[in-house]
């Protein structure tokens, strides 16, 4: 209950306190120094368990937690927020944002000037101020079958595809989908490339010099870069060798890639580099990969093949696959005498050999000496800025990037990658939160889900979830555990612009991750994600100018119904998090895990509204 004196003051001065600055100031300072006073005296939160002493500082630590409570209460009164507005309304279905992403406008984007491949770019910055309102999902949606059985079929009314796109997109696609009366199935067996996925697989491991396809990660190929995901097929037999491909393509009204693959349960985001370099740090995939991505690899003087090179580690394999009814001149076109193709030409210049070629599919392998860069006499400067790693959405450079990188070492000798024991302790920690989290998570969906009562609440299905997001993910301990688990799921590990930058780490261990700021939308469609997960991420966007609520839009935005979240952070915090989940209409409750510490967890379900 909040206490008398802060319902007062807010009674008295709510319409002015913004005005009073003196009075702000003088309670902060109070508030603070409750906050901080014995500190020390407190452990910080490591577990969700019984307390491990008696709870001698119970009636203080009711204070303290008050007092951050109103502390918060009065900075967001002082910005002019209000945090007890009311429930937010539904997008009206004029709007069209059943299907809506933010950032990705070709309309807009030409209009404010944008050309050269940059109108195909993400432009957040022309999308600030747009209503807030919850987004609704279409009127056929249904909750996806559980992985594995939906990796082969899904509703098709939760991708926006009409069935004139399924007739005009060829006999390829008709070998892949059937599209029954409300389901697509896909058939992973037939007509993918060539003899079918797997031969193509197989094809590709034989040309590398290994004798199948189970035998990639013996060569070092853990993760794959796969641009333009088709059907999700090729993702889904990487997926079942214990692979991570991450599948990138740009935006389309309809018949979207990325959105077929997520909601398959599958690895996705939007991404294309027509203009810009993509939210991945240097030499951070094993393997970039190509089937009839409708990139032009001649174009823009070698710029797409130089961000490859950037993305690839030393050794790493760039797999590029196109129809033998291009024109003259490209890539596939017949030779005359010894003439080199651009593409061809360029690779040369950048220390890539040309390992194989097998009817319309190229293979080529990156140096792995970073000195054959500098000793080619028609080749590339090195990039001078040594801040590679941070690399989001910068313009694309015509230098190489991470031949001075520490990280530089050959994909097959994996002893100089991460080891297990250099993050023992966090693993450990991780391992014991998920199971908190499953013990706290089997009673709300079980007990009291109203289209899933249990039988004495047992223990959650390994595929409960299958897309989850880990919004602050340090060095992926999360996703570790869940490995540990054996839970069906995989992690996008999303690193957040200004905190210290681990995704190399997470990239390293064989996990998929991306750099993002959360004061911008996330690349992806809505209802992708079964599940966010956030650990000390409200406490980290606090100084951020863009607000906690937008966030939480965002959040609503990329869940699909029923998905849950689980955000661990201070009380205050977490007692702002839990208005702004009421304020959009999300069940949400506060776990106090008793430990003596001022962390608690705010666990929510998105639920399935209509109207």
């Amino acid at each position: 209950m909040r206490s008398s004196w802060f319902n007062k003051l807010s009674l008295i001065f709510g319409h002015r306190i913004r005005h009073n600055w003196f009075l702000l100031c003088l309670i902060s300072i109070l508030a603070l120094v409750v906050i901080i006073g014995s500190s020390s005296s407190l452990r910080e939160f490591d577990s969700i368990g019984p307390p491990r002493f008696p709870n001698v500082y119970t009636n203080y630590r009711k204070l303290k937690e008050q007092a951050v409570v109103d502390y918060f209460d009065l900075r967001f009164l002082a910005s002019g927020n209000n945090p007890r507005q009311k429930e937010l309304s539904l997008c009206g279905k004029e709007k069209e944002k059943e299907n809506y992403v933010p950032c990705y406008n070709l309309s807009a984007n030409l209009k404010a000037g944008f050309k050269d491949g940059e109108e195909f770019d993400r432009h957040c910055e022309l999308f600030r101020n747009e209503d807030r309102c919850l987004v609704r999902p279409p009127k056929e949606y249904k909750i996806p079958l559980r992985w594995p059985a939906g990796r082969d079929v899904i509703w098709s009314g939760n991708v926006k595809i009409t069935k004139d796109d399924f007739l005009s997109s060829g006999s390829m696609t008709k070998r892949m989908m059937l599209l029954e009366e409300n389901q697509i199935a896909f058939h992973n067996n037939d007509g993918l490339i060539f003899d079918g996925v797997k031969d193509y697989a197989r094809q590709l491991a034989e040309s590398i010099g290994l004798g199948s396809d189970s035998d990639f990660l013996q060569a070092g190929v853990q993760t794959v870069l796969d641009i333009g995901c088709g059907f999700g097929s090729f993702g889904a037999h990487l997926v079942s060798l214990k692979l991570m491909p991450i599948c990138i393509a740009a935006y389309e009204v309809t018949g979207s890639q990325v959105q077929l693959a997520l909601e398959r349960g599958l690895p996705a985001m939007l991404g294309n580099f027509s203009s810009r370099q993509l939210p991945y740090p240097s030499l951070s995939f094993d393997m970039v990969h190509c089937a009839q991505c409708g990139i032009d690899w001649d174009g823009k003087d070698g710029m797409f093949v130089i961000e490859v090179d950037r993305l690839l580690k030393p050794g790493g394999y760039f797999v590029l696959t196109s129809p033998t009814t291009k024109p003259q001149g490209s890539l596939l076109a017949t030779k005359k005498g010894n003439m080199l193709t651009p593409v061809e030409d360029f690779t040369q210049r950048i220390c890539w050999s040309l390992l194989d070629q097998q009817d319309d599919t190229l293979i080529w392998q990156k140096t792995a000496d970073a000195h054959c860069y500098e000793a080619r006499k028609q080749g590339l400067p090195l990039c001078q800025d040594e801040h590679e790693s941070q690399s989001y959405y910068r313009r694309l450079v015509k230098c190489i990037s991470g031949a001075r990188s520490k990280r530089w070492a050959p994909i097959r000798n994996r002893s100089n990658g991460v080891q297990y024991g250099e993050f023992y302790e966090e693993r450990e920690y991780w391992k014991s939160a998920l199971r908190n989290y499953w013990s706290l998570l089997t009673p709300l969906i079980f007990s009291d889900h109203p289209k899933r009562p249990g039988d004495e609440d047992p223990l959650p299905p390994y595929n409960m979830v299958r897309n989850v997001m880990d919004m602050n993910a340090f060095y992926g301990g999360f996703n570790a555990a869940l490995l540990d688990g054996k839970k069906s799921a995989w992690v996008m590990n999303v690193v957040p612009i200004g905190s210290r930058n681990t995704l190399p780490l997470i990239l390293d261990q064989g996990f998929a991750g991306v750099l993002h700021d959360w004061c911008e939308p996330f690349p992806t469609y809505p209802r992708t994600y079964d599940m966010l997960h956030g650990s000390g991420l409200l406490s980290l966007l606090s100084s951020e100018k863009c607000g906690m609520m937008d966030l939480f839009l965002e959040m609503d935005r990329i869940l699909r119904p029923e998905a849950w979240v689980i955000l661990s952070d201070n009380v205050g915090a977490i007692e702002m998090a839990r208005t702004h989940a009421t304020q959009i209409r999300w069940e949400a409750r506060v776990i106090d895990p008793q430990n003596g510490s001022d962390q608690r967890l705010l666990v929510c379900q998105k639920p399935f509204l209509r109207k």
